[in-house]
């Protein structure tokens, strides 16, 4: 009994005397287990409820806080990153300028640099001597190239290049040369010439044949719907005209559609042979008239003029040489008097313009509608 009434006069003694701090760690620090001594410890009783969930929202707060700063560093880096170029720029804009000023010839402290560079340079030799050696090689390099340029023409003719008007003016002399001696082209087809200004003359024909004529009318039959027909009856007749008549709802002869027609083209003249020109008298004095629409009697028209364009070129050559008279000499003086007539009088060059002209004519055709 009186240990029981130590203890709790020591309880109660505890609670007024002077030992009472003493007294009471004592009895708290049994129950240390359950309770802290801290007197913040009715703050920290929601962190012991639900630790994992303050953690978790703890940690969210500093990753937020740290991206925040990080963006933030970022930014003002960037930007001082970009001033700091802009300086050293201008910087360097204001320290490149005095290196202008410097004199470009050489000083006195370059004579080791000089000495250096010493091997890589060649001296030149005496201009005498090149001039000697460059005078002997010339002769030999131009015989090169004409002997090299002779063997390209001869076994690619194809290959060599020469302007279009003087394909013109080579064909304008073999037809002179057949005016007077009517062998001449056929010669050069089959072969018999094998001259060098034959061959020339041979090469300049199959240019205005294949380069000239016959592309730009194959292209106006491909763009036509014309009849073989219509066709064959254009070829075979040198010469056309076209007039204006009543006009007519009726079926086109040349397209054999239903045209408003109002143009007759009239087709006549002799047959001849396209490579050696050689007229035909067989049925001479034929005519054909056809009933057409307005397109197709324009394309007769552009036609008709390049293709029998050769033909006609030969026939004025031909009435040339009977108005002038052959005279008692070599053909080959005929030929050049005749032909150094017709090139100072502009006659060439005129008949080279009509040829641009139906040329373009073919090119700029337009299709049917």
């Amino acid at each position: 009994g009186k240990r029981k009434r130590l203890n709790t006069s020591v309880l109660y003694d505890s609670d007024e005397s002077e030992d009472s701090d003493i007294l009471v760690r004592n009895t708290f620090a049994k129950r240390q287990c359950i309770m802290d001594e801290d007197d913040s410890s009715e703050e920290q009783q929601p962190d012991k409820i639900c630790p994992t969930e303050n953690v978790s929202a703890n940690k969210k707060e500093k990753i937020r806080a740290k991206l925040k700063e990080l963006a933030r560093q970022r930014t003002t880096r960037t930007s001082s990153s970009s001033e700091h170029c802009e300086d050293s720029n201008s910087e360097a804009e204001i320290e490149e300028e005095p290196l202008c000023h410097f004199p470009l010839t050489p000083t006195e402290d370059s004579e080791t640099d000089s000495d250096s560079m010493k091997d890589f340079i060649v001296e030149e030799e005496d201009d005498d001597n090149t001039e000697h050696v460059e005078n002997e090689n010339q002769p030999q390099q131009k015989e090169l190239n004409t002997s090299n340029s002779e063997l390209l023409a001869y076994y690619v003719p194809q290959l060599s290049r020469c302007d279009h008007y003087v394909h013109f003016k080579r064909t304008v002399k073999a037809f002179l040369i057949n005016a007077i001696d009517d062998t001449f082209l056929s010669s050069l087809y089959d072969g018999t010439r094998q001259k060098r200004y034959a061959q020339d003359m041979l090469l300049s024909l199959h240019y205005l044949d294949d380069r000239f004529i016959q592309p730009r009318l194959e292209n106006l039959i491909a763009r036509s719907r014309w009849t073989d027909r219509y066709k064959e009856r254009v070829d075979c007749y040198p010469d056309v005209r076209i007039t204006l008549k009543n006009q007519k709802n009726l079926l086109c002869q040349a397209c054999e559609l239903k045209r408003y027609c109002k143009f007759n083209v009239l087709l006549f003249g002799k047959l001849y042979n396209s490579r050696t020109l050689e007229a035909d008298d067989f049925m001479s004095d034929d005519t054909q008239v056809l009933k057409v629409g307005v397109v197709c009697a324009n394309r007769t028209r552009v036609y008709h003029n390049l293709k029998h364009f050769k033909y006609k070129l030969y026939v004025d050559c031909s009435s040339v040489t009977e108005s002038e008279g052959v005279e008692e000499e070599p053909v080959k003086d005929t030929v050049e008097r005749l032909f150094c007539h017709l090139e100072d009088s502009g006659w060439i060059q005129k008949r080279y313009n009509d040829l641009e002209e139906y040329m373009d004519d073919a090119d700029n055709f337009q299709e049917e509608k």
